[in-house]
């Protein structure tokens, strides 16, 4: 063969050398790995037949690389356009979504029996940690201090032991014992122990993942024996494991590539039998706020994670999101796969970001119109829409730096609001924003968050933490949540709350504060700096406009 006649030329062949010898390699890892499971590569490894005829790979490990490069014969070089256009896809390419490094493959105890197993496991684990940790500090000559004056994070209950076996435990069994630990892993640190918080912090991020053959049980189960007509191919391991279920990566047959949710077994049988477990083993360490789970609260907890065990009912809200949001400039909601949606399996179109408490790193102006339009969101879902999607997770809010847009996911919690709760919570909060406090006090027994024969300590208790959640609304001009102690002021309020209270409050409010608490945490981790009064003044007059009523007057 003639020596190349110029530099160009010679960089154009060796990047065909090199890029047919990868090929080559990847197709020979491929043939090693076809069939298998595990975290090793990306082939499906799907019995024979149940995806067609064929092997069914992802990426290098696809047949159809090798057939491209081998397309316009053999003595034929990249171009300059190829070699533009590869680097152009490389720069262009989002990362791909991954498992946590702590995820494993591990069955899902499905039968309660199996599952309380598990969680009397953790008592007896945990008890003896405390066993093997007092004995630790006595022979080191280290204080144990009394329970009333300890600090939480002081507990021997909460050693890296037993943490460990805690996330161990959580992890293992999924479900509605798992989401209580995510839902707790994103409250502010005032709120639960510093450490107790980074226990439930690696509950969230490292949730375990089932095994094949119990994924394709459910898949059969849900979508029949012929599932495998619906999509062209569907990865083995999940690219993400939460508490329900786990998601994993697919393509329809027209080239789209889709999310496919699989629910875990024996979840939704085991709500409430895993929820009082959970309960029982975390007060063993003292580490919960009295009163965090009392009945009413506890009741509101077991029906949406029902409503979130039920995939039928989340298709039917993402779709009633996509529509309402469908003009919405900022926010998008992908499309439901209707042909993949069961009660325990829910297709949509896989979408690409990052969540929000991993856009600490982005520029001011770009956190704070993303917090703006966060907030923007809430008051827009509560008094507009009057449909929530309740569930604060950052994970559920994905941020796309290429189109300075968020989606939106994970529509299981969404609930309505009816015109009888929103008509006095809207006047609640401007008395709050107009620093009003008889008016705030007046509006809350119209909503029955009062009865009227409270105690004076619990009714200034109950007012200061109104107004403390409504200064946002109340401050001229733009608001720094970076700096402010919201979430501790109002904790240094809930014991007098708890102790005093005489009736649970509206059944609504559960779900609404956890989301607004949700929103204004993440405004307080991105340091968002906005002006949420305008915002909030422009949204109390649309809503009264389009119920074409005045606002409520003042009681006599």
């Amino acid at each position: 063969m003639p020596p190349p006649s110029s530099e160009r030329e010679r960089t154009n062949q060796l990047l065909l050398f090199q890029t047919v010898r990868r090929g080559a390699m990847w197709l020979k890892v491929g043939g090693l790995l076809r069939g298998t499971c595990g975290k090793l590569g990306w082939t499906v490894g799907l019995p024979c037949g149940v995806l067609g005829s064929g092997p069914h790979c992802w990426g290098p490990c696809g047949c159809s690389w090798s057939q491209k490069l081998h397309q316009g014969g053999p003595g034929r070089s990249l171009s300059e356009e190829d070699i533009s256009k590869a680097r152009e896809v490389r720069l262009r390419k989002t990362p791909r979504p991954q498992l946590s490094d702590r995820s494993r493959e591990r069955k899902v105890p499905a039968s309660r029996i199996s599952r309380l197993a598990n969680f009397g496991g953790l008592a007896v684990g945990l008890g003896l940690g405390v066993l093997a940790e007092v004995a630790k500090k006595s022979l080191t000559g280290g204080s144990l201090q009394s329970e009333g004056s300890s600090p939480p994070s002081s507990s021997p209950f909460l050693s890296e032991a037993n943490a460990e076996r805690i996330v161990q435990t959580l992890c293992t069994v999924r479900g509605a014992a798992l989401k209580v630990g995510q839902m707790l892993s994103i409250q502010d640190n005032s709120f639960i122990s510093p450490q107790l918080q980074r226990i439930f912090e690696r509950v969230r991020q490292s949730a375990d993942f089932m095994p094949r053959w119990q994924m394709l049980k459910v898949l059969e189960e849900e979508l029949g024996r012929d599932w495998q007509a619906k999509v062209v191919s569907l990865e083995e391991v999940p690219f993400a494991a939460a508490s329900i279920g786990q998601v994993h990566q697919g393509m329809l047959r027209d080239g789209t590539e889709v999310a496919v949710k699989i629910q875990y077994p024996g979840v939704a049988q085991s709500i409430q039998s895993d929820i009082q477990n959970l309960l029982a083993v975390l007060k063993m360490s003292v580490a919960l706020p009295d009163g965090l789970f009392a009945q009413q609260s506890l009741q509101a907890l077991l029906q949406e994670l029902a409503w979130e065990c039920d995939y039928r009912r989340e298709a039917a809200s993402a779709q009633n999101f996509r529509q309402l949001l469908a003009d919405d400039p900022f926010f998008r909601v992908p499309e439901v796969i209707k042909d993949l949606c069961t009660t325990r399996v829910l297709g949509m179109e896989l979408v690409r970001g990052v969540p929000l408490d991993q856009c600490q790193g982005l520029s001011q102006d770009i956190r704070n119109q993303i917090c703006f339009q966060l907030l923007r969101l809430c008051l827009r879902e509560l008094f507009e829409f009057q449909f929530m999607q309740t569930d604060p997770n950052w994970a559920n809010f994905l941020y796309d730096a290429s189109s300075h847009q968020v989606t939106l996911l994970d529509f299981g919690a969404s609930r309505e609001f009816g015109t009888e709760f929103t008509d006095h919570y809207i006047e609640v909060v401007m008395a709050a924003a107009n620093g009003d406090r008889d008016r705030v006090l007046q509006k809350s027994q119209d909503l029955k968050f009062l009865t009227g024969f409270e105690t004076k300590a619990f009714s200034d208790a109950h007012v200061e933490a109104v107004m403390i959640l409504g200064e946002p609304f109340a401050t001229q001009g733009p608001y720094d949540f970076g700096v402010g102690d919201t979430a501790r002021r109002v904790q240094g309020l809930i014991p007098v709350l708890l102790q005093h209270r005489l009736r649970p409050p509206p059944e609504e409010t559960y779900a609404l504060h956890r989301k607004l608490a949700g929103a204004f945490l993440t405004c307080a981790r991105l340091r968002a700096n906005i002006d949420c009064r305008d915002l909030f003044q422009d949204t109390y007059h649309r809503y009264w406009a389009g119920r074409q009523v005045q606002p409520l007057p003042e009681a006599s």
